[in-house]
């Protein structure tokens, strides 16, 4: 009768710790996709309906037809204008004004994406064509959803128009797992004579949610 004892709480404690593994693993699934803000949400779905479009001028001629464009549009959806107040420090991109701003609002962070964020890469492309990487911010995308293993899909506009690319920053150097495996990290920098080709987690810089635009909007003005 002890040995058949030890059998069944031996076979409990395997149950047990194979529910605590399953919830631990369900707990940093639901960490790695945080619920969206209903403004985070408008502005995924308004970055989805977006996808395929080949120039932003055909959508809203009021804006450039570049990745700060298709931002811009998706943040609109939510009520907010994300350059209101001119464009930054002399020489400064739209995607350093936008930078510098959120930084500002204390909007920015590199962990915990959600859906309607803007994602921030830098040295996608050689700004000053001197070649090398020493150009700064450069591009901006929309967060579209994350998945419950960490990969981000993210909709920017990219040199072929409005798109999805995809993100892990759990592998942030890698482009495929394995030979023939799925991508994890699409190319976002193309090699050239001197450099080699780099993927979105490498040259990833930071996430922003809207919230704090949304409150710096509703703010009274100071005096």
């Amino acid at each position: 009768m002890i040995r058949s004892l030890l059998v069944v709480l031996a076979a409990f404690g395997v149950l047990t710790s194979g529910t605590a593994r399953a919830q631990a693993s369900s707990g940093r699934a639901r960490a790695a996709s945080r619920p969206a803000s209903p403004a985070g949400r408008q502005i995924a779905a308004r970055a989805t309906q977006l996808v395929g479009v080949r120039s932003l001028r055909s959508v809203d001629a009021s804006v450039p037809d570049d990745c700060s464009g298709l931002v811009r549009l998706a943040y609109e959806k939510a009520g907010i204008e994300l350059m209101e107040g001119g464009g930054g420090r002399r020489g400064d991109n739209a995607v350093t004004y936008l930078y510098q701003r959120a930084r500002r609002l204390g909007a920015v962070r590199r962990e915990r994406p959600r859906p309607g964020d803007i994602a921030f890469f830098r040295e996608t492309y050689d700004r000053n064509r001197d070649g090398r990487r020493n150009d700064g911010l450069t591009h901006v995308g929309i967060v579209e959803r994350v998945e419950p293993d960490g990969q981000i899909i993210l909709v920017h506009r990219g040199s072929k128009g409005v798109a999805r690319t995809r993100m892990n920053l759990k592998h942030p150097t890698v482009h495929r797992q394995k030979r023939g495996g799925a991508v994890v990290n699409d190319y976002l920098r193309a090699a050239s004579r001197k450099q080699r080709a780099y993927v979105t987690g490498e040259l990833f810089a930071g996430f922003a949610s809207p919230e704090p635009w949304i409150r710096a909007r509703r703010a009274p003005p100071r005096r």
